[in-house]
């Protein structure tokens, strides 16, 4: 068991799969836990200025409803504990646990490479979901605006976009995404994991509040900007009480479109959350990795697309059951076809960047 670190979804630096070398903390019996001298310490978030090679990923994920996104940032403050793209900062030699959470990356150059990429002849317009893989509006998009400047480029060159958050920040660019909705050309979604604070706060300590992100939905829709929910993770035991109640009060601020997605502990994710659930709720843990476990074919993660969203079995039909009557019942549409395909058509292509071919310029 960890101990909790104010303000951080993790309580370890735990070594990467990568790492050649790991080193393990031992306790010597010398002091007890408790002890002021050892309390873990307040971790700084460092940001690191990167300059991207490319902006725009693809995929071709049968079950994740889009195939281009681009990401601003690496890494992610909001220190979720469950987070997905935690792995990921393997590949940099850093540790998925704190430092994923307080040692980010700046990708400064973002905005030219996606008004650069663009430009391309051969580009072909589709959707881009902004902020797929970490948080496009976490806390240093404050600072730094670079989730805005791409914003910004889309709506230069009219291309369609959708992006997810959990911070309120977004509230601050309706005057850019409502005159992109105006020619459908953007939608946006909330993820809202527990409408309980003092469980989001250990959850998601550095996201917006739910109170908060409700409240940014309702600004968004009322500023004539498509807004949805999505309940994600659905945790068992933890937080799946809540989804008939977390998707009713997002269809009372506005919400037009709902989705869930259950726990995903991929790779070193699956230890992170198990030493949270041990720090947080010590009397529940065993439980809830049992139910994980049930889902995912006896594994702590089943990364089968189709299965990996929604898990398999008993519980897992159960909750599909659930959404689909509070779906009804809400009034949400099953097939979400009162919500329009976002618009390529509009899609006009930037002039590459003067460096790049003066001469063409000329004509």
């Amino acid at each position: 068991m960890g101990i909790a670190i104010k303000g951080r979804g993790s309580t370890t630096h735990l070594a990467g799969r990568f790492e050649i070398t790991v080193s393990e903390a031992m306790d010597d019996g010398w002091e007890p836990e408790t002890s002021e001298e050892f309390a873990a310490p307040r971790l700084r978030t460092e940001v690191r200025a990167e300059t991207a090679r490319s902006i725009i990923s693809r995929n071709k994920s049968p079950d994740v409803g889009f195939s281009q996104s681009v990401n601003p940032y690496r890494g992610c403050e909001h220190g979720c504990s469950y987070c997905f793209a935690r792995p990921s900062h393997a590949f940099l030699n850093l540790s998925p646990g704190l430092d994923f959470e307080t040692k980010l990356f700046a990708k400064t150059n973002a905005p030219q490479l996606l008004r650069k990429e663009l430009s391309r002849p051969a580009y072909t317009p589709q959707p881009i979901a902004l902020g797929i893989n970490t948080d496009a509006y976490q806390p240093i998009e404050r600072k730094l605006k670079l989730t805005r400047q791409l914003i910004e480029v889309m709506l230069e060159t009219q291309h369609p976009f959708s992006l997810i958050t959990k911070n309120a920040l977004v509230e601050r660019d309706i005057d850019l995404l409502a005159p992109l909705a105006e020619k459908n050309l953007v939608s946006v979604h909330f993820s809202v994991t527990s409408l309980d604070p003092h469980l989001s706060a250990r959850l998601e300590p550095r996201a917006s509040a739910p109170h908060a992100r409700l409240r940014a939905m309702r600004r968004l829709h009322a500023a004539g900007i498509p807004v949805g929910v999505m309940v994600a993770p659905v945790i068992p035991w933890i937080n799946d009480a809540e989804l008939e109640a977390v998707l009713e009060a997002a269809r009372d601020a506005g919400a037009s479109t709902a989705g869930y997605v259950l726990l995903r502990l991929p790779l070193e994710v699956a230890p992170l959350f198990r030493d949270w659930l041990d720090t947080h709720h010590p009397d529940r843990a065993a439980h809830v990795m049992s139910t994980i476990n049930q889902l995912r074919g006896g594994k702590d993660y089943n990364s089968e697309f189709g299965t990996r969203m929604r898990g398999e079995g008993v519980y897992a039909d159960l909750l599909s059951s659930r959404f689909k009557l509070a779906r009804k019942r809400l009034g949400f549409d099953a097939q979400n076809s009162h919500w329009p395909k976002l618009d390529c058509t509009r899609f006009v292509r930037p002039l590459p960047p003067c460096g790049d071919s003066p001469q063409g310029q000329l004509f």
